[in-house]
C-alpha cells in the first residue's frame, strides 16, 4: 500500500498495550525488549526512520528510570533507527513515567547517543509546561520530531488571535529556531477528517521565515 501511494513512514510506536507501553516498567523489562525488537523489526522491513519507545504508567522512581534507560539502550543497541521518547502530559496519561520535557532532555545527556531524539508534541509541551516556542529553541537540536494538535482540546490545529497555539505564527518560528523535520498532525478531528482540513489552508497563507 505504502509503495502504491509513494507514502514513506516516518516513524511508529512499539506496542503500546493497556499501559502505553512498558519500557520503563522494572518488572517487565522482557517484554520491552521484545516489543521494541518487534518495532524494530517492522521499521527496517517498511523503510520507517524512527521507532518510539514508549515508557508506560510507572512511578518516577529510580528504578524505573534505571528501566526506561537500559530499554532505550537496547533500542539503540539493536538496530540503526531513531529512537524517539515523548514527554506525555499528565492530562492525557496519568500516571506516565516520562511527563516533563526537562526529564527526557536528563535522559538524552546521560545516555548521550546521536540517534536518541525527542518526540515533541506541541500539545503535550504546552499542556504541562507552557511557552512551546521557548522550549522547542532550548531543546531544538534534540527534536526529531513535531507533532501539533489544538489546545486544550487536541482537536485540529488553530490560528488566529483566540488560539491558545497560533500554529501559522508558531510553525514559522519552529522552522525559524532550525528544526527541519516533519509536522505530525495528532489531533481528534471535531467531526470528519475531511470537514477539519480547512487549518491547511490558514497555515497555506501565512508567512515563512
Amino acid at each position: 500500500a505504502l509503495a502504491a501511494c509513494g507514502l514513506p513512514v516516518l516513524g511508529l510506536n512499539m506496542r503500546m498495550g493497556d499501559t502505553a507501553g512498558c519500557a520503563a516498567d522494572p518488572a517487565r523489562a522482557d517484554a520491552a525488549r521484545r516489543d521494541i525488537d518487534a518495532a524494530l523489526e517492522v521499521a527496517t522491513r517498511i523503510g520507517a526512520g524512527a521507532v518510539h519507545v514508549l515508557a508506560g504508567r510507572v512511578a518516577a522512581d529510580p528504578a524505573a528510570k534505571a528501566a526506561y534507560k537500559a530499554a532505550l539502550r537496547h533500542a539503540l543497541e539493536a538496530g540503526d533507527r531513531v529512537i524517539l521518547i515523548e514527554p506525555i502530559c499528565h492530562a492525557a496519561i496519568p500516571g506516565y513515567f516520562l511527563h516533563s520535557l526537562d526529564q527526557a532532555l536528563r535522559i538524552l545527556r546521560e545516555i548521550d547517543h546521536p540517534r536518541l531524539k525527542i518526540m515533541f508534541d506541541c500539545y503535550h509541551i504546552e499542556t504541562e509546561h507552557g511557552d512551546v516556542a521557548a522550549r522547542l529553541r532550548g531543546c531544538v537540536a534534540d527534536v526529531g520530531h513535531v507533532q501539533i494538535a489544538s489546545v486544550p482540546g487536541r482537536a485540529e490545529p488553530e490560528t488566529g488571535a483566540g488560539a491558545t497555539l497560533d500554529y501559522a505564527r508558531l510553525l514559522p518560528q519552529i522552522v525559524a529556531a532550525g528544526y527541519g523535520g516533519a509536522f505530525g498532525c495528532e489531533y481528534r478531528p471535531a467531526g470528519t477528517v475531511e470537514a477539519g482540513l480547512g487549518w491547511r489552508d490558514a497555515l497555506r497563507g501565512a508567512p515563512h521565515p
